[in-house]
């Protein structure tokens, strides 16, 4: 990265001067080069390309090699309760950077339209941050087709929220009953061939609904374990 933050910087230098506006004289105008990282595991490459050379500092080279340097803001370094006290539009970005339950998104919502109708005169960035909203939500529902409007999306994920909970709770009652069915064909299993070896036991276990019914389907037909599970997976 910090190679790459050079390059960055001497193409931003490069257009400056194509641009022809530098009057004899004017010097180049200052960078910051700043990094924004939201990954899960903490930032630890060196910030600056110096630390990158087989040099020694004490070698005469050593003055002519790159200083190019960048600021770091590694998002998941910074705690959520210290984010959600800041009131500006970076803390923001940041937790929407982060991952949320529904309610809390929804939350999350209202504080980002209640900074713009506090803060006026930032049209430009007020349409950056309903992207960032809409692309939250598609990470949700990639399916859902979102509205361009904040306070539309706010409505929709209150009705995508109660559609969720209904979902998830009907995902994990599924869930339990492939986990009982699954146990249910250990014991017939058991009872017919006698103990199963412990890899066999976590091969059913681990086993989609479709496969556990079509073994208990086959269990009284099939003469051996390795007839039984010899074709489904």
């Amino acid at each position: 990265m910090a190679v790459r933050t050079q390059v960055y910087e001497g193409l931003l230098w490069q257009h400056v001067i194509a641009e022809k506006k530098l009057k004899p004289g004017d010097r180049l105008p200052p960078v910051l080069m700043l990094v924004l990282y939201n990954g899960e595991q903490r930032w630890s490459a060196p910030a600056d390309v110096a630390s990158l050379i087989a040099l020694s500092p004490d070698s005469p080279l050593w003055p002519w090699q790159p200083q190019v340097r960048y600021h770091l803001l590694d998002m998941g370094a910074m705690p959520d309760d210290e984010l959600a006290s800041r009131d500006s539009l970076a803390a923001l970005l940041f937790r929407l950077e982060h991952p949320h339950e529904p309610e809390e998104l929804a939350h999350l919502i209202d504080e980002v339209v209640g900074w713009f109708r506090r803060y006026s005169g930032y049209d430009d960035l007020k349409r950056l941050f309903t992207e960032l909203v809409r692309q939250a939500i598609e990470g949700y529902e990639p399916s859902v087709v979102v509205p361009g409007d904040m306070m539309e999306m706010r409505s929709m994920l209150a009705n995508l929220g109660e559609t969720w909970k209904k979902r998830w709770k009907a995902e994990g009652v599924a869930e339990g009953r492939t986990e009982g069915e699954a146990f249910a064909l250990i014991r017939l299993v058991e009872k017919r061939f006698g103990p199963l070896p412990a890899n066999l036991r976590e091969r059913i276990l681990a086993a989609d609904a479709a496969s556990v019914e079509a073994w208990l389907d086959r269990l009284m037909e099939a003469p051996s374990l390795e007839v039984l599970f010899s074709t489904t997976n």
